[in-house]
């Protein structure tokens, strides 16, 4: 079993039997590489993630300097200009007040009215599969579906869509553990180029406004909710990276875990019915976001240590996912599972308010699949993307 080394192929292909390793030595652990607390314990992550003496930010209450850190190198600004600006990195009252407006946008009626055009979408996406006798489940399926349907609620239109995944992909590659260069650098650069972009879309909607969400903040703005325009930027990246990166990999991880476990797809395709649990335990079983952070603004204590303000926790919601206190048999893939109150989104304040919506979209490429493509099998063996962060595969190819 390899140890909890998230720069280690070994455990990046299967973190979980080092996580249970984890559990069963406490409750909490101190990191020294990355001068975190650990977490792994399902109970601990569901109270922490709900913990008021925690933020994704410090920066509302303490400087750099109060808290012991020196200020991110200045030429990674435009990463942490356009990121600090986004809500899941802000705290109330700014979190409150974005969320809210932006909450408009997925009220369940607003996402209901999506579901036709997501359907339509995925079952055009899972014909042009078949036709080619197979393909990269990734790249063919499961990246193009949310990453059209945020941008069609955005407004962004379908010419200008191309680099949308790539800015993205980038981007998020500075939310791994101490990023290198080379990959803060690329981040630096599509938060300019993405920045930029949007700017001009946003000028654009001012003077010919839409039926679209960047025209509905801009109006919201206009009528007193003060949103400024780099709150605007940051909120648009937010929803279009978060609003596609779990789908895309909760897609590929879950396809693969079904051509590992042939009894379970096999009961998947005699019984349709089981989708909506399937999807549950799909990313409960292979959690697309492994590790979720935040900061200790207040003395907090778990298990008799006491984690000071200023420490960093790393909330490890892989391996609360897997947690036999609270998931009976937790390593066994289980599509039928009733009881399953996995954090695959989060919780809180900071739970993710596209949940409805990424499970629209997943239910929707699955029946594609399973209805069109009843034969899918795996054509190769996947390699897994060297990131630990955000769990996911290079490509899944497959064949019909």
């Amino acid at each position: 079993m390899a140890a909890f080394d998230p720069w280690d192929p070994a455990f990046l292909a299967d973190p979980y039997p080092s996580y249970a390793d984890l559990r069963g030595k406490g409750r909490v652990h101190f990191y020294e590489p990355t001068r975190q607390w650990l977490v792994p314990h399902h109970a601990d992550v569901s109270a922490l993630l709900r913990e008021r003496r925690l933020g994704r930010t410090y920066q509302h209450r303490f400087s750099h300097e109060d808290f012991g850190r020196t200020a991110p190198p200045a030429e990674h600004e435009p990463f942490h200009t356009l990121n600090d600006h986004g809500m899941l990195d802000l705290e109330p009252p700014d979190h409150t007040r974005i969320r809210r407006l932006v909450s408009k946008a997925f009220t369940p009626r607003t996402v209901e009215q999506l579901k036709p055009y997501v359907t339509r979408l995925a079952g055009e996406l899972v014909d042009q599969l078949v036709q080619k006798g197979g393909g990269d489940l990734l790249t063919d399926v499961a990246e193009p579906l949310p990453v059209a349907v945020i941008a069609e609620m955005l407004g962004i239109p379908e010419a200008d869509r191309a680099p949308l995944r790539p800015w993205s992909a980038d981007i998020c590659g500075m939310y791994e553990l101490n990023p290198p260069q080379d990959v803060a650098a690329r981040a630096v650069r599509a938060s300019v180029e993405f920045s930029g972009y949007l700017r001009e879309l946003i000028a654009e909607r001012r003077e010919n406004p839409g039926d679209d969400l960047i025209s509905g903040l801009i109006a919201a703005h206009d009528e007193g909710d003060r949103l400024t325009e780099q709150e605007m930027i940051s909120t648009c990246v937010l929803l279009l990276n978060a609003g596609h990166e779990a789908t895309v990999n909760a897609t590929v991880n879950g396809w693969y875990a079904l051509f590992r476990n042939p009894d379970q797809l096999a009961a998947l395709r005699a019984d349709h019915t089981l989708i909506p649990s399937a999807i549950e335990e799909l990313m409960r079983y292979d959690t697309p976001l492994q590790l979720f952070e935040r900061w200790v603004l207040d003395d907090i204590e778990i298990d008799g240590t006491t984690i000071p303000r200023g420490a960093e926790i790393a909330m490890l919601f892989g391996s609360a996912n897997h947690d036999p206190a609270v998931f009976q048999s937790p390593e066994k893939l289980d599509l039928a599972r009733k009881d399953n109150p996995h954090i695959s989104f989060s919780a809180g304040i900071h739970y993710c308010i596209g949940a409805p919506l990424a499970r629209i979209e997943l239910a929707a490429s699955m029946t594609a699949l399973l209805e069109k493509a009843p034969g899918l099998a795996l054509a190769a063996e996947p390699e897994r993307k060297p990131n630990f962060v955000i769990r996911g595969l290079e490509g899944l190819a497959v064949e019909v």
